[in-house]
């Protein structure tokens, strides 16, 4: 890749991303395009941002699209991130399932679940409980969704890096969920990898996902425009069963949407309720 993008590429680039997949990229982070993009212009053989976007405008089904787009899409997680919304999890949402006696399974839904670490972390905690109360909760399901496809790929795999099992994860939890696999790496038991079924989404687009009680949206609607976050809330909404809860990231809130949801304050944490 040449030394300089111009601005005229940066703003082009920019207007793809996000219409692409509504991801709003700031202005002077060229150097990220730069660094995320290099590998995929090389392999293509082009030396510009202007010659991608060139390539990206050819008519057809254009497989270089979704490269760009995984390349661009944050993909850092942990487990257990900001620990409150587990700790809410745990002590205030399962238990009120649990006393509903729902003829029909706790459905979850994790949105942006990246490379697995939240919705496999949502499940640790759900059998966790399981153990502790037998009978209770016998039937959940995790509906992990991403835009990206090579991430849901390694999701789905459930076999992480030792490094990796390291950021967010306690010794104890990781005798309990993992066996050790090849060249160092850890592989999650099975009863948790079943609890989660894995889906390619554009939170965006139209998706037919059925009805949830908790939907975790954590973390990812800071890189939408504000019109882009209101549409992707209410798409939300209107997944959730009556009661049902919304979760967001410890620096996201919900704005102009109070006819939507109700607050609710668990001391450290906030989560909202569907109205």
């Amino acid at each position: 890749m040449k030394s300089e993008i111009t601005h005229q590429e940066y703003a082009a680039f920019k207007t793809f991303l996000q219409d692409a997949s509504g991801i709003l990229l700031g202005d002077n982070k060229q150097y990220l395009v730069k660094s995320r993009l290099r590998r995929i212009l090389e392999d293509n053989q082009l030396v510009s941002l202007g010659e991608l976007l060139d390539r990206l405008k050819r008519p057809g089904r254009n497989n270089l699209s979704e490269v760009v787009i995984d390349a661009m899409t944050t993909n850092e997680t942990l487990w257990f991130r900001d620990n409150h919304p587990f700790r809410i999890l745990q002590d205030i949402l399962l238990p009120e399932f649990a006393d509903r006696k729902m003829p029909q399974p706790l459905r979850i839904w994790s949105a942006a679940c990246s490379t697995g670490q939240e919705p496999y972390s949502t499940a640790m905690v759900i059998e966790e409980y399981r153990r502790l109360r037998p009978g209770r909760l016998r039937d959940v399901k995790i509906v992990a969704t991403d835009i990206s496809k090579t991430v849901l790929d390694a999701a789905r795999r459930g076999e992480y890096e030792t490094i990796a099992i390291g950021r967010g994860l306690s010794p104890e939890r990781q005798k309990q969920f993992f066996t050790a696999a090849a060249n160092g790496r850890w592989q999650i038991k099975p009863q948790i990898k079943a609890m989660v079924e894995y889906k390619e989404i554009n939170l965006l687009e139209r998706y037919l996902l059925g009805k949830f009680d908790i939907a975790m949206c954590r973390n990812v609607l800071i890189y939408f425009s504000a019109e882009h976050k209101r549409d992707i809330l209410t798409r939300i909404h209107a997944s959730l069963n009556p009661g049902g809860y919304l979760i967001l990231g410890a620096s996201e809130s919900l704005t102009g949407l109070a006819d939507l949801y109700e607050m609710v304050q668990c001391s450290p944490g906030i989560i909202y309720r569907k109205k």
